[in-house]
């Protein structure tokens, strides 16, 4: 049972670094299943604080990776229609044209949500679509740190407890 459960959490620490690029898979909670797999075999010792802390982290990554994208429409200059129209964009994009509307969506959202505030300003709602944008790349970038770490914390608690394992 070890062996299945090392394998198991090893494969979802690497799917998790790939969920970290896919829009349809939580990256960091993913590979957090991974380390809990680890500490469920007999041959590494329980840490439940270690285990509940990088939970709560995966989980605030989760939850800001939807709160990124209208941050970054509110740091570059969008009103509260561009930062609504980015969330409505990314709800909307998640729901009808996964995966690739959670990229597009919030864009579009916070463009038009900029447009019908003012629609002559095409240029400040050009500018708030890009720091959605942005705001996506840095949340994709902070899902795939988190999801490598986890990863490198896997490998190394692995090699750290080895002499259990065979």
């Amino acid at each position: 049972m070890d062996i299945f459960l090392l394998i198991s959490g090893f494969l979802l620490a690497l799917l998790g670094i790939v969920g970290a690029f896919l829009p349809v898979l939580p990256g960091p909670i993913t590979s957090w299943v991974g380390l809990l797999l680890l500490y469920l075999t007999s041959a590494v010792p329980m840490n439940s604080t270690f285990l509940i802390i990088t939970l709560i982290v995966a989980i605030i990554i989760w939850l800001l990776d939807y709160l990124i994208p209208a941050m970054g429409t509110k740091r570059f200059g969008g009103t509260k229609y561009g930062v609504n129209g980015s969330i409505i964009g990314l709800i909307l994009g998640m729901l009808f044209f996964p995966p690739l509307g959670i990229i597009i969506g919030p864009f579009l959202g916070a463009f038009i949500g900029e447009l019908i505030k003012n629609p002559k300003d095409v240029k400040r709602a050009l500018k708030a679509a890009i720091g959605s944008f942005i705001g996506f790349l840095t949340s994709t970038f902070l899902k795939f740190m988190a999801a490598f770490v986890y990863a490198c914390f896997y490998v190394f608690i692995f090699f750290e407890n080895i002499e259990a394992f065979f």
